[in-house]
């Protein structure tokens, strides 16, 4: 029986590339994004790419608009996609431009929030819960066209990882921290370079192997 694994995440789960400046549209072909590895990795999974430019853990864009809010959405796409096996929550990233104002740790606790909405959504095998997989980005530099948009986010990326190791951990969820398997693009400091794409699908899929 076919399993679902639903991919919630940014422009980093989107496949956008490294932007030479702000504006630009790239995106990385399929074949050469991490959900795509990852879905030719996983035999017997139905791989659903979630991933939105922009996407916050639970706040309103006050520039980029209120639909990037991660934690308004999530609902309708657990019902589109239901029933749904796991949810990999890939977020955060976003959340350290200095418009929202929040440090590592209250990013961890947003996206503790986002656990719980997958927990009590009924969008599980027979009206349960999906199982959750949580992943800390690897820390962003503040270079390039988007500097000053994340301006102070690199030092709070820092501690991204250790506090959303800690919300896996009180809450049971296996984990993934990237901060020492993958950099950001030198480009802009946010992004992913193409040669990302296969660590995060070979780690992802030895998670989901190891613990579903």
């Amino acid at each position: 029986m076919t399993k679902t694994l639903l991919l919630y995440g940014d422009s980093n789960t989107h496949g956008t590339m490294p932007m030479h400046e702000l504006g630009a549209m790239g995106r990385f072909a399929h074949r050469h994004r991490w959900t795509s590895l990852l879905a030719a990795e996983l035999d017997g999974w139905e791989v659903i790419p979630e991933g939105h430019p922009g996407r916050t853990t639970l706040h309103d864009d006050p520039i980029e608009g209120a639909h990037r809010n991660g934690l308004t959405v999530l609902p309708s796409i657990l019902e589109s996609h239901r029933p749904i096996d796991v949810v990999l929550l890939m977020l955060g990233t976003n959340d350290l431009k200095e418009r929202f104002s929040v440090n590592a740790g209250d990013i961890a606790l947003s996206l503790e929030r986002l656990v719980r909405v997958i927990r009590a959504s009924g969008c599980g095998p027979m009206g349960g819960a999906p199982a959750v997989l949580l992943i800390a980005p690897p820390p962003i530099r503040e270079t390039g066209p988007l500097a000053k948009i994340f301006a102070g986010g690199a030092a709070k990326s820092r501690h991204l990882g250790q506090e959303i190791g800690a919300v896996a951990a009180r809450n049971g969820l296996p984990f993934i921290d990237l901060t020492d398997e993958i950099d950001v693009s030198p480009v802009d400091g946010i992004h992913y370079e193409a040669e990302a794409a296969p660590i995060i699908a070979g780690l992802v899929a030895a998670a989901i192997r190891a613990h579903f």
